[in-house]
């Protein structure tokens, strides 16, 4: 008896420590090597926001890339009406039933961007939503790539700012700075420079981005925020359970000489 209280109340410690670290955000475990990430909003739980992610996402990302995963009908979750969806975020050729794809091929996406683009459905866990915040705003001109443009978070990235309109035209700065460590001077980046403003402000258009992110990090994972609450009564519940094994083990060996 006593070695089954043990155990039981050692393994109630355990899966608290396990439950807690994996409730820490994924963005918290990224690493990013080069270039720092911003802290991306979180408008999980803002279904207006989550409602024009979706339409931003709709408008700019389906035209290459696929969300195979994730059907037009899931977005009645979001506060959406069939009729809403049909309306306003339906292609010509879809249905509320089908998922969300492209009729792009993979060979001719792979031949005008040089790689196929990557299905959407789970970016956002893959990625982070810090990695995603920050990507879509660090896109700069750079005339020496195939497409015009470059990423200052993905260097050479084959995929085209298809937001520039929204945010305008900004430029990469450099500025020769003195190694202190190695004496020699270094080119480095120092910031972005607007050298053609866009349809949004700055402050719109990260707003924007905030919202279009929200989007992907709630369509990665639907269920995210019950499974959340989910797990808060879970802890609750094997704190609960460790106390009072923890009591009874004490109680039950407390005569035992």
């Amino acid at each position: 008896m006593k070695t089954l209280l043990s155990k039981l109340a050692r393994i109630g410690a355990v899966v608290l420590t396990l439950a807690a670290g994996m409730l820490v955000a994924p963005g918290a475990w990224a690493q990013e090597e080069g270039f720092r990430l911003d802290r991306a909003p979180d408008n999980t739980e803002n279904l207006a926001s989550l409602q024009h992610g979706a339409q931003l996402f709709v408008n700019y990302c389906l035209s290459c890339h696929s969300a195979s995963l994730m059907r037009y009908s899931a977005l009645t979750q979001l506060g959406l009406s069939q009729k809403e969806i049909e309306q306003n975020l339906l292609f010509t050729t879809d249905k509320v039933g089908n998922t969300m794809t492209v009729a792009m091929r993979p060979e001719d996406a792979k031949a005008w961007f040089g790689v196929t683009p990557p299905d959407l459905s789970v970016e956002a866990r893959a990625r982070s939503s810090d990695w995603l915040y920050t990507y879509l705003r660090s896109f700069y001109r750079d005339e020496t790539r195939p497409t015009g443009w470059n990423n200052m978070v993905f260097p050479n990235v084959g995929m085209p700012h298809v937001l520039w309109q929204l945010q305008g035209v900004q430029t990469a700065k450099y500025e020769d700075e003195l190694n202190p460590e190695t004496g020699e001077k270094e080119h480095r980046f120092v910031g972005f420079v607007q050298a053609k403003p866009g349809a949004m402000s700055r402050v719109d258009y990260d707003s924007a981005v905030a919202d279009l992110v929200a989007y992907m990090t709630w369509m990665s994972e639907p269920t995210q925020h019950g499974r959340r609450q989910l797990g808060v009564w879970v802890l609750l519940f094997l704190g609960v359970l460790t106390f009072l094994a923890w009591r009874l083990n004490a109680a039950y060996w407390k005569d035992v000489k």
